[in-house]
């Protein structure tokens, strides 16, 4: 059976979704990737309050055009103690699709599609994917291992090629993407479109600091590692010197308390929360404490541009 292409599914010109990216995501990007031909999804957590997060949802359908297309992404899990509040103001205000993350997304793709909504789920490998599919998911993002954050365990065509063997979704593929090469290359796998974030770090409509922009134009794909100190679990980072120094592994203590299945929980729950917040501090303001997320990728960023510019670089 052919696969429904991200084009049709969204109603864009180009198979492309900007990411969803933790404090760097905003109205301005997708407003700017509308008008370029792409989709643009902004996580709900980036908002503090419910009026801020349906002014945005406000500002974005008053801004959308032909050829664009916009979403919001949804912690599911416990970590995230906003979600059932934050999906029904997605529901109520009305948003092109819904991405998933960090759980079980059947409450959301149950209450989504009561008003029209697509709903497309973040998977790492075959079992989750089957999961989502019985559930009723309207495509996977497959996160890859060249994913920027949390990212998968398994190569882009591996993984792309296992889910569209076994399941009957349309594959959107996230991870590994920072040229036009590239986006050929994963729709050559049989990927519809690619989820595409680190590259629009470097822009300058993004809501982090120049230092943050410069560093993924300075650093590379060698300059990436894996940090379990920010949210408890693996996250790719820029190994700056404040992260070489601190460490990329978790302290005895909290590896003694993970161990412990009834703390388990609350010790993850508190380690992402200051994560989050030392996460925030970096991207934001002027600190020695620089922890940047960025995946490999930023190896083709060379200069801070428009989103436009970033947009053309990746389908032109």
């Amino acid at each position: 059976m052919e696969k429904k292409s991200l084009t049709s599914l969204l109603q864009i010109t180009y198979p492309v979704i900007m990411a969803p990216m933790f404090l760097v995501s905003n109205t301005k990007m997708v407003v700017e990737g509308m008008k370029s031909g792409v989709a643009g999804c902004i996580p709900a957590l980036n908002y503090r309050t419910l009026e801020e997060l349906k002014a945005a949802i406000q500002e974005l359908k008053a801004a959308k055009v032909q050829g664009g297309s916009f979403g919001f992404n949804l912690i599911v899990n416990k970590s995230n103690v906003k979600y059932k509040e934050q999906l029904r103001v997605l529901c109520d205000e009305g948003v092109d699709f819904i991405i998933t993350s960090l759980g079980s997304p059947e409450e959301t793709i149950k209450e989504a599609h009561k008003v029209g909504i697509k709903v497309f789920c973040d998977v790492t490998d075959l079992a989750f994917a089957k999961k989502v599919e019985s559930l009723g998911a309207d495509a996977i993002i497959a996160v890859n291992n060249q994913a920027g954050g949390h990212r998968g365990n398994i190569d882009p065509e591996t993984l792309i090629k296992q889910l569209n063997e076994n399941t009957s979704l349309p594959v959107i593929s996230a991870g590994g993407v920072g040229n036009k090469a590239d986006l050929d290359k994963m729709l050559s796998y049989g990927a519809v479109g690619v989820s595409v974030g680190s590259p629009f770090i470097a822009s300058n409509e993004a809501s982090v600091s120049q230092e943050y922009k410069q560093a993924c134009v300075d650093y590379g794909a060698k300059d990436i590692v894996m940090t379990e100190r920010i949210s408890g679990t693996p996250c790719t980072v820029i190994n700056t010197p404040y992260v070489q120094k601190v460490g990329t592994k978790q302290t005895w203590l909290e590896t003694l308390l993970n161990k412990n299945k009834s703390l388990k929980k609350w010790v993850k729950m508190i380690r992402f929360y200051i994560g989050m917040k030392a996460t925030e501090k970096a991207a934001t303001q002027v600190t020695y404490k620089t922890v940047w997320v960025a995946g490999p990728s930023i190896e083709d960023t060379k200069a801070i541009l428009p989103v436009s510019e970033i947009v053309s670089k990746l389908v032109k």
